[in-house]
């Protein structure tokens, strides 16, 4: 068994529903703290800091264990990272737009219970070169299955050698050996004397394999030179399919948010600058307002908000916390829309223009649209890989004239600056002036044609994004030396439950998981479970120090408020979620 899914079996992650607990004080399982407190008429209070998909499922699941939940978001709306936008004229993802895995994965669960339409892209794509020309399809197909079989190849090496593997080394370091082995072969087999301009083909196709490769950026948010090997393991996913969410997450959101709004109070444009843990409880404050005592917190913000706001926390953090949130990477991918008057590139505008990107006995169109190293234009710096899917292709009633661009890295950082320093009147000019030059490339492209002329254009700015930690989500970058113990440390706490704060988002996932919606999914209800276990409510995964020390610091204020329990009415009972 693999090292991913040792740890997705040892864990309690799966269950896409909460039981919801038995109130009875002689109920199995029933503990003398949980049985005071239903004398009592007293629940837990607890704060969820952040309303994403962590935050959200969490709040579900302690409202479901009957715990009053308050949940505090920085901004005016819930989602976080899942976000969508109207702008275009059509609602896109701002956020994710990824189902990572089908095979028991609650988050697919939910697309299918609120219908949302998934789109698996085939195998088709197209391949630009560093001068602008399209790959034949044939030769970019055996490209990509070349780089797809040394991805695959990556993460059983990484798997099965991650303690040998030096620190320093990177994705983009087996690449090159693996390349270069595979060229190798072929110049040793037969038919091949050593002419040069066969030489300067093998090594022609070297440099395109490894440009391809560095399209693998996009799923980590940096260039694969910054990507540890050693713990590139920890990028596999869920098995079974990715899918793209067509008809955005917006619906799959909404579900997972329905039991916070109808039964937590949540405090919108609330951002936390202070988690104070007492014995008894924790202090939390606001940039405004005045501070706030619950029993119970949970930290759900960013792993890049949490790497910039340490001394948020008092007590100070343990140290090995404190180092394993430092050490975790954290990528940078940023999103452009440009939506046309029609997909040009699908049609011929013309009989003397015939061609299409669907030019193909294959009756799919190109989901992918990839343009390596372009040396063509001055508006890419270092040539930076550009890449982009075809949402025309998307099934009919989702499909719209749109490209989606990824950018990753530095790339993605060099465009969110032009847009930050620029006049909101510049924004269309910045982001048609620099995308130009790839999706002039396209087949019936004419820069005179009205058709051709972008109508609207969307970017996101997450590296801008205080809320979101300046960045997208967690990586593991060279240089790191623990990164699956860094992963448990944070997913655990590392001591911060016996201060009662509980931290959850997608860097605190089980491996599979990291960086992905189901991630954040599983690590909010995984930490509910704990404070759920701790009050005798139910769940799993509490460590037996963690009970004692809840038993120890809250009997005696629970037997003291319930000896005042004749003097609760029913409005103060419902007032506390009962």
């Amino acid at each position: 068994m693999s090292r991913i899914k040792q740890d997705l079996s040892s864990s309690p992650y799966g269950r896409t529903q909460l039981a919801m607990p038995s109130t009875s004080p002689s109920s199995a399982g029933g503990t003398m703290l949980q049985t005071a407190r239903i004398a009592a008429g007293i629940v837990p209070h607890v704060c969820v800091i952040g309303a994403g998909i962590a935050g959200l499922r969490c709040a579900e699941a302690l409202i479901q264990r009957g715990m009053k939940v308050t949940l505090m978001e920085g901004r005016n709306r819930i989602g976080g990272r899942m976000h969508q936008s109207d702008h275009l004229g059509h609602v896109v993802d701002l956020g994710p737009n990824w189902i990572h895995g089908t095979e028991n994965n609650p988050i697919m669960d939910l697309a299918k219970e609120t219908q949302s339409t998934l789109h698996s892209w085939g195998e088709r794509q197209a391949i630009f070169d560093e001068k602008g020309k399209m790959l034949e399809e044939t030769k970019a197909n055996r490209y990509s299955e070349i780089v797809c079989g040394i991805i695959a190849d990556a993460f059983k090496y990484s798997n099965d050698n991650s303690s040998a593997i030096p620190p320093n080394r990177s994705l983009m370091d087996f690449f090159k050996n693996k390349v270069k082995g595979f060229l190798q072969s072929d110049s040793d087999g037969p038919g091949f004397n050593g002419d040069t301009p066969r030489m300067e083909e093998l090594n022609h196709e070297q440099k395109t394999l490894l440009r391809i490769a560095q399209m693998w950026g996009a799923f980590i948010g940096d260039p694969i030179e910054r990507q540890s090997l050693k713990f590139f393991w920890l990028e596999e996913c869920i098995e079974g399919e990715t899918l793209f969410n067509a008809s955005t997450y917006k619906a799959i959101l909404d579900r997972i948010a329905e039991t916070a709004i109808a039964k937590a109070e949540i405090q919108f444009s609330t951002k936390v600058v202070g988690v104070e843990s007492r014995r008894d409880e924790v202090i939390i404050r606001a940039e405004t307002g005045s501070p706030q005592t619950f029993d119970e917190v949970v930290m759900t913000a960013p792993l890049g908000w949490l790497k910039r706001n340490q001394a948020a926390f008092d007590p100070a953090l343990p140290p090995r916390l404190s180092e394993a949130i430092e050490s975790l990477g954290y990528g940078h991918l940023e999103k452009v829309y440009i939506t046309f008057p029609t997909a040009f590139w699908e049609v011929p505008t013309s009989p003397s223009n015939s061609r299409s990107l669907s030019d193909s006995s294959d009756s799919t169109r190109p989901g992918f649209l990839h343009w390596l190293h372009p040396l063509y234009t001055p508006q890419n710096p270092d040539n930076w890989n550009i890449e982009a899917l075809n949402l025309s292709a998307l099934p009919s009633a989702e499909a719209h004239p749109t490209l989606l661009f990824y950018i990753h890295g530095p790339c993605s950082l060099h465009l969110t600056s032009l847009l930050t320093e620029a006049q909101t009147s510049s924004y269309y000019d910045i982001l048609t002036r620099f995308f130009e030059p790839y999706y002039s490339l396209l087949p019936n492209y004419s820069k005179s044609a009205h058709h051709c002329a972008p109508t609207k254009v969307l970017a996101t700015q997450w590296s801008t994004d205080e809320l979101s930690g300046y960045g997208s989500y967690t990586n593991f970058p060279v240089g790191l030396e623990e990164g699956d113990r860094d992963v448990e440390v944070i997913r655990d706490g590392e001591g911060m439950p016996d201060r009662r704060v509980w931290f959850a988002g997608e860097h605190t996932a089980p491996f599979v998981a990291i960086g992905t919606v189901t991630g954040a999914y599983w690590s909010g209800e995984r930490a509910a479970e704990r404070i759920a276990e701790v009050y005798g409510l139910g769940g799993e995964g509490v460590k037996d120090g963690e009970r004692e020390r809840k038993v120890e610091g809250k009997m005696e204020k629970v037997f003291e408020a319930g000896r005042g329990a004749q003097g609760l009415d029913a409005g103060g009972m419902n007032a506390m979620g009962l």
